[in-house]
């Protein structure tokens, strides 16, 4: 080959892989978004074939076409398919018995509780994206940072402490964390759970001291029923929440009549331009209810304190803000009812005597305390009396709970075993327990 042919080649090699690459590339264009879109899939190597894959595209019905005056020629005499003829339309079949695997509920607007106007409800799931600002809004109530003093002085009496209260709050968190499995580490859920019953458990054996505690007893599973108007508006509390405890007496008031009417200078923080209304359930079909979950001759009619545990649903983990409303909407509930118990079904007024039921949530490590009073049912309007609620958040019981030390450069940062234990967080814990027993 001559040096000249040789250069030429060597010169049209690049130009050839090139011109072969821009005719594949429009060959691909030409082909439309699909050719492209599957190599683009093919380089998702971290995708699963879930998420990548294509979605089919949904039949559309074929359109049947009636000509007046023509019948259309089936196959349903025949009883089986013949090609080039229609298929038959056959009358719907309606059974002449119930048969509760086959049910199809009507349309909502057939339905006997359908109404005109929505009621919005908040249930158990319901996360508000405004968090606790959204239920004082929806509950007219005033925000109240901390809890109130005298009960923190119930705590503070050494007549009311638990003996050795400190090493025995203690072991109950070990036993929590520690002791109460046979795997590794328990889970949160089943951990979380175990201390709230064991530190029920501790305040319990105040008993003897103060027989009040008798006329309490712990109920779980309930269901409760609120409704309200809010303006124009209504809206309702359903479903089940935590662990209840109630009481043959109702908790005394937390503020004087004379807190209660300054209530009425306080302004209510609006979240403009969000509605007051998102994220909860809009529904026409409903009922409006006002039940405890209980029957009328319940011996134990007054809600004391509810228990919430953050991780209870597993389908369902509400951030922590959140989880505050949610405890804040089922204390508001729970005292609204007694209230329609107490003075009638529409009771829209100022209360004569406060009704007040207390909160705690918890995570396992992290506490929520909340206690509210009930002054009013009159929520038409943002002016006049508020309801009060005093709500002490993110409270830590304890700073690490190791089963294993934590160790970073060959040094211990956290030993294993409980550490940084705070003692004021079950103060405030024993301290709501006591309310209206001491």
């Amino acid at each position: 080959m001559l040096p000249e042919t040789a250069q030429c080649l060597k010169t049209a090699a690049p130009l050839f892989s090139q011109t072969v690459f821009l005719k594949d590339l429009r060959r691909l264009s030409s082909h439309g978004g699909a050719r492209a879109s599957h190599l683009q899939v093919r380089r998702h190597f971290a995708v699963s074939r879930c998420l990548a894959a294509k979605v089919p595209p949904e039949r559309k019905p074929r359109e049947r076409v009636e000509i007046p005056g023509l019948e259309m020629v089936t196959y349903g005499e025949r009883m089986h398919y013949v090609p080039g003829l229609s298929k038959p339309v056959h009358p719907h079949w309606v059974r002449d018995y119930k048969d509760p695997r086959h049910y199809k509920s009507p349309p909502a607007h057939e339905m006997p509780l359908y109404k005109e106007k929505p009621c919005y409800v908040f249930n158990q799931r319901t996360s508000a994206l405004e968090g606790v600002r959204q239920a004082l809004w929806l509950t007219k109530t005033k925000l109240i940072s901390g809890l109130p003093p005298q009960l923190l002085s119930l705590a503070e009496n050494p007549a009311n402490q638990i003996p050795d209260q400190d090493e025995r709050v203690q072991n109950a968190i070990k036993h929590a964390r520690f002791w109460d499995t046979t795997e590794e580490r328990p889970g949160k859920e089943k951990y979380s759970n175990t201390l709230l019953l064991n530190l029920l458990h501790l305040c319990a054996t105040l008993q003897s001291n103060h027989p009040a505690m008798g006329r309490r007893i712990l109920a779980e599973k309930y269901s409760l029923a609120a409704t309200w108007e809010r303006g124009e508006d209504l809206f309702q509390i359903r479903g089940q929440n935590g662990l209840l405890q109630n009481c043959m007496d109702p908790l005394p008031g937390v503020s004087g009549k004379q807190e209660v009417s300054d209530t009425a200078d306080h302004v209510l923080e609006t979240f403009y331009p969000v509605s007051p209304t998102i994220d909860l359930q809009k529904v026409n079909v409903y009922k409006e209810l006002n039940s405890s979950g209980f029957r009328g001759d319940y011996p134990y009619p007054h809600a004391h304190t509810l228990y919430f545990l953050e991780g209870a649903d597993p389908c369902c983990k509400l951030r922590p803000e959140q989880f505050r409303a949610k405890m804040f909407m089922f204390t508001y509930g729970n005292a609204l009812v007694r209230a329609h118990n107490l003075y009638g079904p529409q009771p829209q007024r100022v209360l004569d005597r406060p009704v007040t039921v207390q909160a705690v949530g918890t995570n396992g490590r992290i506490f929520q305390f909340l206690v509210f009073q009930l002054n009013t049912t009159d929520l038409s309007g943002d002016d006049g009396i508020k309801n009060q609620v005093w709500l002490d958040e993110d409270v830590e019981l304890y700073d690490f709970a190791k089963v294993r030390p934590l160790i970073k450069k060959k040094q211990v940062k956290v030993p294993a075993g409980l550490a940084g234990y705070k003692p004021e967080t079950f103060s405030k814990f024993l301290a709501l327990y006591l309310h209206g027993a001491v």
